[in-house]
């Protein structure tokens, strides 16, 4: 780059899109694992000797050790370096995830997952950071492409590598196979984005006045983000509020941000800056981002749950459903990022309008529909997700001052993380209390009385009974409709999510709307 491009970007002594590849290698690799664990969970249960439940265990750790090291990344980026921070976590996250694939009992797994989550965590922000500060604005929106793909995609591929992994391999390789690519991206990074003088000066001003770190504000955050996670993640599973040990989460996750938030707003430099939610323009990217993470991971995680559970695919068939609409995602990233003429909330309303109506197009579901439904359904989602993703992140830095560039990173990921979970706790409650609603709705049709009822088990006792030869098929009969009945009534649970889903994707289309018009004329150095 040369001239004005060159004096706005931070690493003008590099390749910004060599920058952009080598960090979004690097968080692609840490996304990945947010869904690839998720498919191998009986793998790991049967390997481990552990209960399903106890095994489910290895995502929430991951989640929650995510959470609390997002929001104090901002500051640990400020103090020490963006890059020196990124190399940190780069080197911790394939380390734990060597020590994740030889784990030798599911207690040792928990403890190298919290560690790989506590890098993981620090991982997409700052690689975020990085980009914005290695394009100039004009620019940036074509870097951000890149950085998408890389978390978009990601959770997509997740469950098809993992199923692959886990059906050929083993369920070690989930983690092990982190560790070759951490290494490289480990070296490359190291040697080709450089340091900036300016931005070590400014540290050592800053280490000179004090480190100044917000210690209480830090640990109410964590229990509050922590705790949370802990119950969105677990709701299900403990039956919600009929557990006492969610009662408890809840209780404390509630304490702790009524506590954090008159706290951060009498610091003069709080840990985490809340009057930027406050703002419009911020608040509202950080409200769309929510229900982006949502529809993302919520259909990434009940589509192969549905093609496996319903349909009889195996994981590895159920990932290759989903993985025609990885490859749009990635096409349609580099063709919204040359869209920066248009105004972000145009695209933003447009791609939620898309995924709108992806989620639509599956409630036409019934027992006989082929991959290919499945297929054109994730297309359609692929093409809409790209179009709210990067323009909600160029949004998302349109006013905010250079300084508070990596909380705003922060804080936007951490919206798609929690969207993400939310989306997923929204998903399984709701298939949990539909289908027990259809199923005690359809049974009140089964009975003697009803003609209907009476011919097809009159039917389905013959069909038995010719090829049986058992003389009594009445058993029989019944638990088959039994059956039927339950896969019905699971088929209409899962068109109930995709409804909702549909209408969380309809109400972004008029919040995307009220953002204000980015001024792309502007050259104010962000991301320093």
């Amino acid at each position: 780059m040369a001239g004005t491009d060159a004096e706005q970007s931070e690493y003008s002594g590099a390749n910004p899109w060599l920058i952009a590849v080598l960090v979004a290698v690097a968080t692609f690799m840490e996304v990945l694992d947010t869904t690839i664990a998720n498919v191998a969970l009986r793998y790991i249960s049967g390997g481990l000797a552990v209960s399903a439940d106890e095994a489910s265990w290895v995502i929430t750790t991951y989640l929650v050790a995510n959470s609390i090291v997002l929001s104090a990344s901002g500051w640990i980026a400020e103090m020490f370096g963006r890059k020196n921070f990124f190399l940190v976590c780069i080197a911790l996250f394939s380390l734990s995830s060597l020590l994740c694939g030889l784990a030798w009992s599911l207690q040792a797994l928990l403890i190298f997952r919290v560690m790989q989550g506590l890098a993981g965590g620090g991982m997409t922000p700052v690689a975020q950071s990085i980009l914005a500060a290695a394009f100039p604005p004009s620019k940036r929106n074509q870097g951000f492409a890149l950085y998408g793909i890389a978390v978009v995609v990601a959770p997509v591929v997740g469950p098809t590598l993992g199923g692959w992994l886990s059906d050929n391999l083993s369920w070690h390789w989930c983690f092990l196979i982190n560790v070759p690519v951490g290494i490289a991206s480990l070296i490359l990074i190291h040697f080709i984005i450089p340091s900036s003088p300016r931005r070590a000066a400014e540290r050592k001003k800053l280490w000179e006045k004090g480190p100044n770190f917000d210690i209480i504000g830090f640990l109410l955050v964590a229990t509050f983000l922590g705790s949370l996670e802990v119950v969105l993640d677990r709701g299900q599973i403990e039956d919600w509020f009929g557990s006492t040990f969610i009662i408890t989460f809840a209780a404390i996750s509630a304490v702790a941000l009524l506590l954090f938030i008159p706290w951060e707003l009498n610091r003069e430099k709080p840990l985490i800056d809340l009057k930027m939610l406050a703002g419009r323009q911020f608040g509202t990217c950080f409200v769309i981002m929510l229900g982006t993470g949502a529809l993302l991971i919520a259909t990434t995680q009940a589509l192969p749950q549905l093609l496996q559970d319903q349909f009889g695919y195996t994981a590895t068939l159920a990932g290759l459903a989903i993985s025609p609409g990885g490859l749009v995602t990635m096409v349609m990233m580099v063709v919204v990022g040359r869209l920066g003429f248009v105004q972000p909330k145009y695209l933003i309303s447009i791609g939620a309008a898309v995924a709108g109506y992806a989620m639509i197009d599956l409630v036409r579901m019934s027992p006989d529909v082929d991959f290919w439904f499945f297929a054109w359904s994730r297309i359609y989602l692929g093409i809409g997700l790209p179009l709210i993703f990067i323009p909600i992140t160029t949004a998302s830095y349109d006013g905010i001052p250079p300084n508070k560039t990596d909380q705003a990173s922060a804080m936007i990921n951490l919206a798609r993380n929690f969207g993400g979970s939310m989306g997923v706790a929204l998903t399984q409650t709701m298939l949990a209390r539909r289908q027990q609603f259809h199923q005690s709705r359809m049974v009140e049709h089964v009975g003697s009385w009803n003609p209907f009822f009476h011919d097809t088990l009159n039917q389905i006792q013959n069909y038995f009974k010719a090829q049986t030869f058992t003389g009594s098929s009445s058993g029989t009969s019944m638990a088959y409709i039994g059956q039927l009945v339950k896969a019905q009534s699971t088929l209409l649970a899962y068109i109930d999510v995709f409804v909702i889903l549909a209408a969380m994707a309809a109400i972004l289309v008029p919040l995307a709307l009220t953002l204000r018009s980015v001024d792309r004329s502007s050259h104010k150095p962000a991301g320093h």
